[in-house]
């Protein structure tokens, strides 16, 4: 199960095409009233509970129902769901099915629990919706027309356990199709594994990719009002265990490159934000790196690489909207004694995935990592113990479609901060053992960027994995 989220995102909207028989519309007139009163009662209310739900009326012929779907198109929604209230033919619903760009998901499902010894004609009428889906489901295989099929039962202690992580995904992907990420700087020199093809990643994922000059930065940073600053830098010695060492100049420095970056994500609208250190320290006027900012705002939701990383940015972006909290990481020392992975960064993590029985430190790097005119500061996140998942986005071009995801299963260690290392840090135990998982992850053309997210995340992978088109690879 995947842990309490820690970022929030919409919830999925879905189109219910609900369908019948236009024989029954004489041959047992009052049904479909019957039905569409079943729907609203008991269906809708069920899946409200985690998603939004267009409906308008049972449909059953062509005409009606590309209408249908044509509404539910231009309502943007992420999925049509297709009930069968009674038996209805294939080649009615077939024509708009094959038109539409929507993701297909039949929910094969029905009011009545039990068939027993009462079953009647009038239970047969109002529950015979599963041989339209074996009509429906053989036309789509014929044909090539992806869709997905769930079967279970309003009553079931959780009806939706198999389809909720499809939804999700197909809200993820229909929401990576207008994200914007943006890189400040450029690309860490001589970094190859994450070069990518920009006009390659707005083909396959739709995703839009913009540049943000350093200069922006050091001036939203400089004209930052004053006291919104303080505001913040109160807000941190409220929040972290500040050392003290730390001056009240320090603190306004990190709080002005926090409210920098968070005008340039709000004015650029943006889902993610990549920069690269030395490329900040090119310009003499840089006042610090914005660390704690972005180990913040990656606690909200936004996407974040490291290096000028735009691949791992999307990467880190899609993984928080699936699971609701991940943390762009890296791997830097293998714990051959223990079974496990240290991870660590120059000074961004995510900060609202921090383990809970202690404040985050918020120290001053002793060495800057680039030329700056002010210290520069880090919380010192480490992560709540328990199940987590590592994952990475790939770009492989012995893919199927040059892009695929890495996962692995594990647990968060309970480890530090240590008090002797000025960055974040955390350590994760793959359930794979660790020479084993680092030499197939190398095998699988795994980048040194990646994203660790809390719980078993593997159903929502694979499921955002098919509705993205993407490979899949699990350690």
């Amino acid at each position: 199960m995947l842990q309490e989220k820690v970022c929030t995102a919409r919830r999925p909207k879905l189109g219910l095409l609900a369908l019948s028989l236009e024989l029954y519309e004489t041959l047992a007139p009052e049904l479909r009233a019957d039905r569409e009163n079943w729907i609203r009662r008991a269906v809708i209310p069920a899946l409200e509970k985690e998603n939004d739900v267009l409906f308008g009326k049972a449909v059953y012929s062509r005409e009606t129902i590309r209408s249908e779907v044509r509404r539910f198109e231009a309502e943007d929604v992420d999925a049509l769901v297709v009930v069968f209230l009674c038996y209805s033919p294939s080649q009615t619903a077939l024509p708009a099915l094959v038109e539409t760009r929507l993701p297909i998901i039949i929910w094969n499902t029905q009011e009545l629990f039990a068939v027993d010894e009462n079953y009647g004609n009038a239970e047969l009428f109002a529950n015979h919706g599963v041989h339209g889906s074996h009509d429906l489901g053989n036309l789509l295989n014929r044909y090539g027309v992806p869709y997905k099929i769930f079967t279970s039962h309003i009553s079931d202690p959780d009806p939706f356990e198999t389809i909720r992580d499809t939804f999700i995904a197909q809200r993820v992907a229909t929401d990576l199709r207008s994200a914007r990420f943006g890189l400040m700087g450029y690309p860490f020199p001589a970094m190859g594994d994450f070069a990518a093809d920009v006009s390659e990643l707005v083909a396959k994922f739709g995703a839009e990719f913009g540049v943000v000059p350093v200069e922006e930065y050091i001036t939203r940073a400089a004209d930052a009002p004053a006291e919104e600053a303080a505001a913040l830098a109160a807000e941190y010695k409220n929040t972290y265990d500040v050392a003290a060492d730390l001056t009240a100049g320090d603190l306004d420095a990190a709080a002005r490159a926090e409210l920098a970056l968070r005008g340039i994500v709000a004015d650029h609208r943006l889902q993610g934000l990549t920069y690269q250190f030395t490329a900040l320290g090119d310009d003499s006027r840089t006042s610090t790196v914005p660390f704690v900012g972005i180990s913040r705002m990656m606690g909200e939701g936004v996407g974040f690489g490291g290096e000028g990383d735009v691949v791992s940015t999307m990467g880190s972006w899609i993984f928080q909207q699936l699971t609701g909290a991940a943390t762009f990481s890296e791997i830097f020392t293998t714990d051959f004694a223990g079974e496990a992975l240290f991870f660590s960064h120059m000074g961004e993590m995510n900060a609202a995935m921090a383990r809970r029985d202690r404040k985050i430190p918020l120290v001053a790097r002793p060495e800057p990592i680039t030329r700056t005119r002010d210290r520069q500061l880090a919380l010192l996140t480490s992560l709540e113990p328990g199940e987590a998942t590592f994952c990475a986005l790939v770009i492989d071009y012995n893919a199927s479609d040059n892009y695929k995801i890495i996962m692995a299963h594990g647990e968060i260690e309970d480890f530090g901060p240590l008090p002797q290392l000025c960055v974040p840090h955390f350590k994760f135990r793959p359930d794979a053992p660790v020479r084993g998982f680092l030499t197939r992850y190398v095998e699988l053309g795994g980048p040194h960027h990646n994203a660790v997210c809390f719980g078993d995340a593997a159903a929502r992978l694979t499921a955002f994995a098919d509705a993205a088109d993407l490979d899949i690879e699990e350690i």
